[in-house]
């Protein structure tokens, strides 16, 4: 958790903060979120759940072994990492589920090669049964869509590529 005005508010940290600090943590428990982040009268607290994935050594058979879901996940996973800090990623403003279309069977607003102006809708991102048109921050042309349609995505995760 982080909490970051400066070293006089950490001093007004009150029972209050810490009930909300155990019940987003119960949030988390409660769902497959691994961080929510909230920024309240002043406040800003951040929650996040460590998840490591330990690699095993597979024992010699005769038969090859699957890797666990979780360690073929963790590969694309570090790769969405990296494309975050691509200077043209167009990253999610929150956690929801992104569609390409405006309805199912409807036209993507993007493809990969479509030139893009700002402010054009990129993708939509359904949060409480809001759809959150998601616009251009720049002029370019879309080179990845990161995303699958109809894909959960969490604050940050990058979405596109715009260059």
């Amino acid at each position: 958790m982080a909490r970051q005005p400066d070293d006089k508010a950490a001093a007004k940290f009150s029972s209050e903060d810490s009930a909300l600090v155990r019940e987003l943590a119960l949030l988390l428990d409660e769902t497959s979120l691994t961080e929510i982040e909230i920024e309240r009268a002043g406040l800003r607290l951040r929650v996040a759940r460590n998840i490591s994935v330990a690699a095993t050594m597979p024992m010699p058979m005769a038969a090859p072994v699957a890797l666990p879901a979780a360690v073929a996940a963790a590969a694309p996973a570090a790769a969405a990492a990296d494309l975050s800090k691509h200077p043209g990623a167009v990253t999610s403003p929150m956690v929801g589920t992104a569609y390409w279309a405006p309805e199912p069977g409807a036209k993507p607003f993007i493809e990969v090669g479509s030139k893009v102006s700002v402010g054009q809708t990129l993708l939509i991102i359904e949060a409480m049964k809001t759809m959150n048109q998601i616009p251009s921050p720049r002029a370019g042309t879309v080179t990845q869509i990161l995303v699958e349609d109809g894909q959960p995505v969490e604050y940050g995760e990058p979405l596109v590529i715009i260059e």
